[in-house]
């Protein structure tokens, strides 16, 4: 397959996926439920932290956590006291338990009380070609509260070797234009040329049979190589190609 039919057929499948049919087995679906532009981007951001393992239980899991939260998560973000947070006991996703969550709760209270939000950080700190090294920065700054050392795993960190796949999804939801009706463009000040794909297994290995990337392992280096290949095909929005490498790895079993 040549560069620009390989560019036709994944043009094709991104038209084929992203869509609003993408939502009903997509976690996405999730900051969907909501209109105010913070609760989209608290739902968002909890939900594509726990976006690993079983879609199914991913989407289960994110609308009890949203329950828990009074179906507020900016209010219960920003208001809530110690009893609280007691609605939080018991929550588990995987390794993500209820000190994880906690903790989770008063970062996210201290980023939007002092670091102008979510998406403050990420615009502030954006560098010039990429927002890996951004990512980097924003773990930095959500770690700034005292924590238990084990809860810092669920924020990826691309300066030391991880593709940072749920950042970078989550990234894609806030920034990508929204007339799809799939991801929201709630932040305008940062260019999807900037934007990584959420690199998985699924991603990774279409990928690789499709010759955009050879590195064997889902690493911050096979990002950097994947990112390279995709703004051969689309500079200004190369992340669009998630749609159609997540598609045809999860849903067409290519």
């Amino acid at each position: 397959m040549t560069k620009s039919e390989l560019k036709v057929f994944l043009d094709e499948k991104v038209l084929q996926y992203n869509n609003p049919e993408f939502l009903e087995t997509d976690p996405i679906q999730i900051p969907h439920l909501f209109t105010d532009k913070e609760d989209i981007e608290i739902s968002a951001f909890l939900t594509a932290t726990i976006a690993w393992g079983n879609r199914k239980s991913i989407i289960n899991n994110s609308h009890k956590l949203m329950e828990r939260m009074g179906q507020s998560p900016y209010d219960f973000v920003l208001n809530h006291t110690n009893d609280h947070l007691e609605n939080l006991n018991g929550f588990v996703h995987r390794t993500f338990n209820e000190i994880d969550l906690t903790y989770f709760i008063r970062s996210l209270k201290n980023i939007y009380a002092n670091h102008n939000g979510l998406e403050g950080i990420f615009t502030t700190h954006q560098d010039k070609d990429s927002l890996q090294p951004t990512i980097s920065q924003f773990k930095k700054i959500f770690f700034e509260l005292p924590h238990e050392l084990r809860t810092t795993k669920h924020v990826s960190d691309p300066i030391k070797g991880s593709a940072a796949k749920r950042i970078n999804m989550f990234l894609r939801w806030m920034v990508r234009d929204p007339s799809t009706q799939v991801d929201f463009g709630i932040w305008q000040n940062i260019d999807t040329s900037k934007l990584s794909c959420p690199l998985d297994v699924h991603s990774g290995n279409v990928a690789r049979k499709l010759g955009l990337l050879k590195r064997k392992q889902n690493d911050a280096k096979a990002l950097a190589e994947l990112d390279r290949n995709l703004r051969k095909l689309d500079p200004i929005d190369p992340v669009k190609y998630d749609f159609a490498l997540f598609g045809l790895g999860v849903f067409e079993k290519f």
